[in-house]
């Protein structure tokens, strides 16, 4: 199963200048417990923010420069090469982002793992319109503000409702 998983703000907001938006915790635990000991796919950009390859999963960056290199990870040039290369090491893959790789793969993903935070953010990167024909919310959990967790964020998994496209 190929997943997405994203934190948004009300309008798709996801990044400003190739950093995160907003800092929860509960987020943050939420995405490890989804994604450890799974491949995870992203950008070179993604994974320049993050700066360093995430433990317990095999990290996999597309990136069009050729001479591009970071120890601990796999580097492919396109996402055909991620998720061919991925479903040799397990059935449960994960999109981690940023945009252009979110817009690319939405149409052949599976699943949606996404928080939605309840604030608006100036950015300038967005995740992708999810067209509601294609896509059923089968969960949602809300957190309240706490001392961790500055913002109201809701946890929401979609599962696809109509057959994937080939890639």
């Amino acid at each position: 199963m190929t997943t997405i998983v994203v934190a948004m703000g009300k309008n798709n907001e996801i990044g400003f200048e190739n950093q995160l938006l907003w800092h929860l915790p509960k987020d943050l635990k939420h995405f490890k417990e989804l994604t450890s000991g799974h491949p995870i796919i992203m950008g070179r950009k993604t994974y320049e923010s993050i700066g360093k390859p995430l433990p317990n999963r095999t990290n996999i960056v597309i990136s069009s420069k050729k001479d591009w290199f970071q120890e601990g990870i796999l580097i492919v040039g396109n996402i055909k090469e991620a998720l061919k290369f991925s479903k040799k090491i397990d059935e449960d893959i994960f999109i981690i982002g940023g945009g252009t790789i979110y817009e690319q793969t939405l149409d052949f993903t599976d699943r949606l793992e996404v928080t939605i935070i309840d604030v608006e953010k100036e950015a300038d990167t967005f995740f992708p319109k999810v067209d509601l024909k294609i896509w059923k919310k089968i969960e949602e959990t809300c957190h309240e503000p706490d001392e961790k967790n500055n913002l109201p964020f809701c946890f929401q998994t979609y599962e696809r409702i109509k057959p994937l496209e080939k890639i």
